[in-house]
């Protein structure tokens, strides 16, 4: 076993570590972490608690709502900082995990900007996070390379790549393998921090900078907390105010309603919002979920399209152009399909359809999940918007409710979405404890936000027992006929073997527990982390 030497007494691993990538935690970076863990992580929690208490009141019938004491800031006039350079295209951006692999082909995908994601698209094995980390530098570096041996191939960075940015994980989550003070790490501190202290000075020699995606954020005090974290970091590591630049995800319903304060708190970092739309319509059920009569359709049926996210969408681009920043839509998650021209020709058409909607709307840029993707994304934006941006696209007269934004999409509820959400909710979380949180499924690319949607969904319909298409009712006699028999699919998609594994029992125990528990759980992550 590797050992770390010279670490503070403070600091100490589990035991499940048996390797201490000391390349990555060297001295100098764990007491960069310890101390951003023991100046900001008292607060992180204090913000969940805030949480938890908003959460008590939706459940009493409240709604969000326009925060009437911070109107002053989404009435006056001002601006973010300027954007840097490379940032301000970024029509067509991938996302993907960080295995070496993956951030290789992403970088070398045409693509203007990549999102390494340690969070939604990450399963968060030690392995994972800390190779995640080395495959990051060494793709700075660029000594990055990956061999296929089954292909005798060897896959290297092109000359021109896609500008690099970092998501780290969300504010609810530990990184459980790292204590301080006998305290779980703070997730979000420590892919925020690794990748800052290893990379910040030959990003610079780049002509980049560091630059970081921020998931999940449900108040405008949690941007605070993290402009309060990048501001520290500058000066801790004697880095010019202002380097370290983001785009904030917003992905709850909350955040919507908060989206000139978000932008205000990080106006010396900030350079984008984007519409993380699965997460959001998962924010969405969740959040309103025990509100009376509140019940949303099959996944399927909700879309861009759908008036509360049309709105939604509308918004952000409103807020972000007003402050001189962008708007990055959503993701498109079809993936190219093989050996089917048919259903290769409609997946490629929704996207395209969803990226017009998306560049006329007025966004900047879009995501894509797939290489593949790439270049049809590319040809839309390049149609529809030739400049590097649309930023002067003000949309000074759209007016925007709350009502609006909470508009209760109609549709219907069926046993083929049921079954869906059923099937696509065990096969991921089962992939994901085996150390894959980018799961293609049904030629979609899932990760834990759509997986999410799929078990609040089953959460939701149960608990009120909906009324189906067909005139059914969803109680737990048909829960229980419809659980069982997609098992035996699951069963006969994966084989026995695979089935009768750890992963994929544990999975189906977990899916299970979350859909029938009297009480919601927040994030399936949460009760998934405990088995890796």
């Amino acid at each position: 076993m590797e050992t770390q030497t010279n670490l503070s007494q403070k600091i100490s691993f589990t035991k499940e570590v048996k390797n201490y990538h000391p390349e990555i935690l060297t001295d100098g970076a764990l007491t960069f972490l310890e101390a951003l863990q023991n100046r900001f992580n008292e607060r992180r929690l204090v913000l969940l608690k805030n949480r938890e208490c908003q959460q008590q009141l939706f459940d009493l019938g409240t709604h969000p709502s326009f925060p009437e004491n911070t109107k002053e800031i989404r009435n006056s006039e001002w601006a973010a900082s300027p954007i840097p350079t490379d940032l301000q295209d970024r029509r067509v951006e991938i996302t993907g995990p960080v295995d070496r692999k993956m951030v290789i082909n992403a970088l070398n995908s045409g693509a203007k900007t990549f999102m390494a994601d340690f969070e939604d698209s990450n399963a968060p094995l030690w392995e994972n996070c800390l190779q995640g980390q080395k495959n990051l530098k060494d793709a700075v570096d660029k000594t990055i390379s990956f061999y296929n041996p089954k292909r005798d191939k060897t896959y290297r960075l092109e000359e021109t790549t896609a500008t690099l940015i970092v998501r780290p994980r969300g504010l609810h989550l530990n990184e459980k393998h790292l204590l301080i003070k006998n305290q779980e790490m703070c997730a979000s501190l420590f892919d925020f921090a690794l990748y800052l202290f290893h990379n910040n000075e030959q990003l610079k020699e780049n002509g980049t900078g560091p630059y970081y995606y921020i998931p999940k954020l449900e108040h405008f005090t949690e941007a605070i907390w993290w402009n309060d974290v990048i501001d520290f970091s500058e000066e801790y590591l004697g880095i010019e105010h202002g380097t370290v630049k983001v785009t904030v995800l917003i992905e709850t319903i909350t955040a919507s309603f908060q989206l000139d304060e978000i932008i205000y708190a990080l106006k010396d970092h900030i350079v984008g919002l984007n519409c993380g739309r699965w997460d959001y319509i998962f924010s969405y059920i969740k959040k309103l979920r025990n509100h009376q009569s509140f019940v949303v359709p099959d996944r399927a049926q909700v879309t861009m399209a759908s008036p509360f996210m049309d709105s939604y969408s509308k918004l952000v681009i409103q807020r972000c152009h007003k402050r001189n920043i962008l708007a990055i839509g959503g993701m498109a998650a079809q993936i190219p399909i093989k050996n089917d021209d048919s259903k290769n020709t409609i997946a490629f058409a929704k996207v395209q359809a969803d990226k017009e909607r998306e560049v006329k709307n007025g966004h900047d840029g879009t995501w894509v999940a797939h290489p593949g993707m790439v270049k049809l994304a590319l040809q839309v934006f390049d149609t529809y918007m030739p400049t590097p941006n649309q930023v002067d696209v003000k949309l000074n007269d759209l007016k925007i409710t709350e009502s609006d934004l909470l508009e209760i999409p109609k549709g219907t509820i069926t046993e083929k979405g049921i079954r869906e959400n059923i099937n696509v909710g065990i096969h991921y979380i089962a992939t994901w404890l085996g150390g894959n949180g980018a799961v293609a499924l049904y030629h979609l690319m899932e990760d834990a936000a759509t997986a999410e949607i799929s078990r609040t969904q089953i959460w939701q319909w149960l608990k009120n027992q909906v009324l189906l298409d067909d005139n059914r009712t969803f109680n737990n006699t048909l829960f229980h006929l419809l659980f069982d028999d997609e098992l035996e699919v699951i069963k006969n998609q994966v084989g026995d073997s695979l089935f009768e594994t750890a992963n994929y029992q544990n999975a189906i125990d977990i899916f299970y527990q979350l859909v029938t528990a009297e009480e919601f759980e927040e994030f399936l992550t949460t009760r998934a982390y405990q088995y890796v």
